[in-house]
């Protein structure tokens, strides 16, 4: 294929028919389930899946089926299955990933931006759902219409489109164990759910973190006493928590001290953090709004990288049991609650990273006071198999057709539950995680934007991914 003639379709594509449909689905307050207990009533997820299922099927792709699966109790999810062009039908199935759920609004818009109005300006399509992850299962179609259309090759193309990833993909398992034998032999994954360092270049995730999060209450006292009575006599919750803490984590580095949590980085990943570094230098601290005079953990930009992807760390992301500052009396109060959320390594076993914070907690309480934990989550991360010859082989020509140079690798901290599992269950696919989630992307946050002309490149990337799939 001619690479400027595919790249003319695709630009075509997203100018045509993507980008309007695509603002229409940012106008779609689909929220993902965990902030929207009533989803199912609400039926915006159900309007979501209907709407990119509605554009789908205009496209009039040769053969294809498109299916709603909504197993009991759970979000919809959509499945879009593409038949091979003739001649590579023994490729095997390539699996295209997105998500159509989103996160929460949240304040704090620009002006003239909110999160369900959706607003071209300076290239970036700005809105909730744009770039995370609404605009994955478009570049799919258009990948496969841009393919077709410059006589460029497919194998079989199932794009899974799943509605609960915001809230950490509950119900995808039960989804691809159901749909096993429907997906067939899976020989590549493809999943447009991460992000670039830069708009310059194409960029591969090859590792995930994994999590483990627990509610934890320390209580003393059924009841709140007046602190200058009972302090001394009784000892304060917030205290105890702190030694429970520091049997966690040193809070004067940060470092995690259970050893479940903590793995060995393969020489091969430390290698790529450091050309990814030398690469685009100051990329693992761009964008981080710190607050004045705030220093990094570490002014390394290579361990900085190694602390965001491969080390274990701590963040207490919630708090009850403390009043307002407005609202605070002299008492001792009867309990601390504080949420616990670990990242852990892509290699670390989550379970038993979680059973250990388990028994560190719950062991041996100073003054034994009584330790409650609620809503105890974990699930691992993922690390890249190996890259097969052919792949590497269309990812070095892809990115320098495309980006007009060569590829890096990216951890990523966060998780994406969708790859450990697929990789679980198909260890012989290969896998292409990337996607347009870039500098300035904001997502989860106020003002997520999609860059528009990167998503077209990726589009193109993808594409020739798959041709190469096909003729292998």
């Amino acid at each position: 294929m001619e690479s400027t003639a595919l790249f003319n379709t695709v630009t075509g594509l997203w100018d045509d028919a993507v980008l309007p449909s695509l603002s229409e689905f940012i106008a779609i307050p689909a929220v993902s389930p965990a902030f929207d207990p009533d989803w199912a009533a609400n039926g915006h997820l159900a309007a979501a899946v209907a709407h990119v299922k509605s554009w789908i099927a205009d496209r009039d792709l040769p053969g294809v089926e498109l299916d709603v699966v909504q197993l009991p109790e759970r979000t919809p999810l959509l499945l879009v299955d593409i038949p091979a062009t003739p001649g590579h039908e023994d490729a095997g199935t390539a699996l295209l990933y997105g998500h159509l759920d989103k996160q929460p609004p949240v304040g704090g818009w620009a002006d003239g931006l909110d999160a369900w109005t959706p607003v071209v300006r300076d290239g970036r399509l700005f809105g909730r759902g744009a770039a995370d992850d609404g605009y994955a299962g478009y570049a799919a179609v258009a990948a496969v219409e841009a393919l077709r259309a410059n006589g460029g090759a497919h194998g079989r193309c199932v794009i899974m489109l799943e509605a609960c990833e915001e809230s950490g993909s509950p119900d995808l398992e039960a989804y691809v164990r159901h749909l096993t034998d429907r997906l067939g032999q899976v020989t590549l994954v493809v999943c447009l759910d991460s992000g670039a360092a830069d708009y310059e270049r194409m960029w591969l995730t090859t590792s995930l973190r994994g999590m483990v999060q627990v509610t934890a209450t320390v209580r003393v006292l059924d009841s709140g006493q007046h602190s200058g009575m009972v302090s001394g006599i009784v000892p304060s919750s917030f205290r105890i928590f702190r030694q429970l803490l520091d049997r966690i984590e040193d809070s004067a580095t940060g470092r995690i001290a259970i050893a479940e949590m903590n793995v060995d980085v393969p020489a091969g990943r430390q290698a790529e953090i450091r050309e990814s570094v030398d690469t685009v230098p100051g990329f693992a601290g761009a964008g981080i709004p710190f607050a004045d005079g705030v220093a990094p953990v570490s002014a390394d930009e290579v361990e900085q990288v190694l602390n965001s992807t491969w080390a274990p760390t701590l963040s207490v992301i919630g708090a009850d049991g403390l009043p307002k500052p407005a609202d605070a009396g002299n008492v001792l109060r009867p309990a601390t609650t504080l949420v616990l959320s670990f990242r852990l390594p892509p290699t670390a076993d989550s379970a038993a990273a979680l059973e250990a914070v388990v028994k560190t907690l719950t062991t041996d309480v100073p003054y034994g006071a009584h330790v409650e934990l609620a809503r105890l989550e974990n699930a691992d991360g993922w690390n890249a198999p190996e890259l097969a010859p052919w792949l590497r082989d269309a990812l070095d020509g892809a990115s320098q057709e495309v980006f007009g140079g060569p590829w890096r690798t990216l951890g990523v901290g966060g998780s994406i539950p969708f790859m450990g599992l697929l990789n679980g269950i198909y260890p012989q696919a290969q896998f292409v995680a990337t996607g347009a989630l870039g500098p300035g992307s904001n997502a989860h946050v106020p003002d997520e934007s999609l860059h528009i002309d990167y998503a077209k490149k990726i589009t193109v990337a993808i594409a020739k991914v798959l041709d190469a799939h096909a003729r292998r």
